[in-house]
């Protein structure tokens, strides 16, 4: 029987990688690993669908406003609506807006309920009306695309607006109460005091 034809090969170890067990390469064969494949997409980094656009919604809207400074700190500012699309789209994620700043609106437990609020200083909470304007996904995108952009952003129009009506907080008494009894307790005194000194005379 012949002897087997021996093959000049080498150890994966002598070309600097690390071998598996028993693997050998011929050298006059070998060619460079493939350069190593980056991370694979997992499925919350695919890009998904486009969400779908609510047709003709329809809202009811409910607010709450900060009316007492004495017993809070700021002013806080709580919108409640609840949304139904023609086409019946639920779970939507939408982004309120408020003189240029943008907050995000949060879902309710109940179906097409969602909420958005923001605060204040007393001093900045001034009375009038504020309009709310709600955006879906694609448009809140191009919003603070223009936002960056230095473009005009009266062109992005929202879903749709709830306008709240502030009265301002009240900031308690002109005078307090410590000073008013302090002034009732002298004026007391004072005809007291008169009412001896005419008895006595």
């Amino acid at each position: 029987m012949e002897a087997a034809q021996s093959c000049p090969c080498l150890l994966l170890s002598q070309w600097g990688q690390t071998p598996s067990p028993k693997v050998l390469l011929n050298p006059t064969t070998w060619t460079k690993p493939p350069l190593p494949l980056g991370p694979l997409l997992t499925g919350s980094s695919l890009p998904g669908p486009p969400s779908e656009a609510c047709m003709e919604p329809q809202i009811t809207p409910s607010y709450y406003t900060t009316s007492d400074a004495v017993i809070a700190t700021e002013t806080v500012f709580i919108v409640e609506i609840s949304l139904s699309c023609k086409n019946r789209v639920q779970n939507m994620a939408l982004y309120a807006d408020v003189g240029g700043k943008q907050f995000p609106v949060t879902r309710g437990q109940d179906v097409g309920r969602y909420q958005v609020s923001w605060s204040l200083d007393h001093r900045n909470a001034h009375a009038g009306t504020y309009e709310v304007r709600f955006f879906d996904e694609e448009a809140y995108s191009l919003l603070r695309k223009a936002q960056r952009n230095d473009e005009d952003v009266s062109t992005i129009l929202p879903l749709f607006t709830v306008n709240i009506d502030h009265r301002g907080t009240w900031n308690g008494p002109w005078v307090s109460t410590e000073v008013l009894a302090a002034v009732l307790g002298l004026l007391i005194y004072y005809l007291a005091f008169s009412a001896k000194s005419n008895i006595q005379a």
